[in-house]
């Protein structure tokens, strides 16, 4: 007698919460509003895909620094240096970023870069 056999119970019926009807939800586009995410000062662009990088990252730093963020830390990955260097092109022609750096070891090292705003 195997384990199935010996412990035999009710079948279970899962269901995941959602509309009545799933046909009206596109596979391809589940959120057609978007979805808002809370602002903080770290910005992971590691689901962000590569033709977006620029917008997404502008947008970010106009966002932070109107929030009142003095400084914000975006995470690029370290891979070959791609995203790094486009983060930091981006960040060198913003008028209101002061300087950047490469984050400490423990937030990120070289695949992580943090921006200081202007006062």
């Amino acid at each position: 007698m195997n384990w199935r056999n010996k412990h035999k119970s009710e079948p279970v019926e899962l269901s995941l919460p959602g509309p009545a009807d799933d046909d009206d939800i596109d596979p391809f586009d589940p959120f057609p509003d978007g979805v808002r995410v809370p602002l903080t000062d770290i910005l992971d662009l590691h689901t962000v895909r590569p033709a977006e990088i620029k917008t997404v990252v502008v947008d970010y730093l106009e966002d932070a620094r109107a929030a009142g963020f003095r400084s914000v830390r975006l995470i690029h990955g370290k891979g070959i240096g791609v995203q790094r260097e486009t983060v930091r092109s981006i960040l060198s022609l913003t008028p209101f970023v002061d300087r950047y750096t490469d984050a400490p070891p423990d937030a990120g090292g070289w695949g992580a870069t943090i921006a200081f705003f202007k006062r």
